[in-house]
């Protein structure tokens, strides 16, 4: 049988799995495994001491398992000392996992999965999986919203600390260090986020906000602006300089007060960059925001009035 890359020959170094998962052999399968799937589903854990994925994946799978709090039981077959039950179940390469109900094998997976796919195959057996992570970041939020960034920050980087790449807690980290004026560290944030996660609108949010935050550093003072536009209220750069520097502030109503300005008067202006800024808050701000409906309605009453 095959090891997955990784595996390394000679002795055991380390003991596959935690207290979350029972050994079962050939002799005691048909009772850990046959007759306790007639209570509830059992996941079975192929893996080989020569694997090292497979002992990483064991402890992700444990994880889940004991967050189901007794829904689903779990067990480990070791296929170099148990050949048997893996080859009659066609396990050419470890890790393997399949799920027994009444007897039977009914799902499965090959490989090292990420724990949110895990839990969610669990989940497809058992139900829903209270695991504290979705309260956890909705507390981050509310901190976040307050404009308590340590909070925010202590919290979001608590759930990374479980699980690495959950993206909204990547992206609400990435947001609070923004917020915090961290800008650095949240650059290092978005950074680890899987390629799949900046389709996610907690990404593009905070991205566009870091990007933001970026360019408020760079327009210079608002006072500054402020004169430029006394002096020249047509002066379009210095007022989109101005909304930038605003938006840093947190002034978004008047920061999308002064885009509105320019699209009015000069639609064209820049390439369209007005408008093209204005969508950039919209993201940064989130769709649902009120000031982002505001903003759009006076937006789509300039453009089809």
């Amino acid at each position: 049988m095959m090891v997955e890359s990784g595996a390394r020959n000679g002795p055991d170094q380390a003991a596959a799995g935690g207290p979350g998962a029972k050994e079962t052999t050939l002799a005691t399968f048909a009772a850990d495994v046959i007759t306790a799937s007639a209570a509830a589903p059992v996941l079975v854990h192929f893996w080989s001491p020569r694997s090292e994925p497979s002992k990483q994946a064991l402890s992700a799978l444990e994880k889940v398992v004991k967050a189901a709090d007794g829904k689903v039981k779990l067990v480990k077959m070791n296929v170099d000392d148990q050949p048997q039950i893996a080859s009659r179940l066609g396990v050419r390469s470890v890790p393997a996992v399949f799920a027994f109900e009444r007897g039977q094998p009914v799902d499965g997976y090959l490989g090292a999965l990420p724990e949110a796919q895990i839990k969610g195959f669990v989940e497809r057996l058992v139900g829903p999986i209270a695991d504290g992570t979705e309260e956890a970041l909705a507390e981050a939020e509310a901190a976040l919203a307050a404009g308590d960034f340590m909070t925010a920050t202590e919290i979001f980087s608590a759930i990374l600390d479980q699980d690495g790449d959950h993206v909204p807690a990547l992206a609400g980290l990435a947001r609070a260090l923004t917020a915090g004026g961290d800008l650095e560290s949240a650059r290092k944030v978005l950074d680890r986020v899987p390629a799949t996660g900046p389709k996610e609108t907690g990404v593009i949010a905070a991205r566009a906000a870091l990007e933001l935050a970026e360019q408020a550093s760079a327009v210079g003072d608002l006072a500054e602006l402020k004169q430029r536009l006394d002096a020249n209220p047509d002066d379009h750069q210095a007022r989109f300089d101005l909304a930038i520097a605003l938006n840093g502030k947190g002034k978004r109503d008047e920061a999308a007060d002064e885009l509105l300005t320019i699209i009015k008067r000069d639609r064209t202006w820049n390439d369209d960059g007005a408008r093209k800024q204005l969508l950039q808050f919209f993201d940064a701000w989130s769709l649902m925001d009120p000031v982002t409906l505001a903003a759009r309605r006076k937006l789509s009453a300039l453009l089809f009035s």
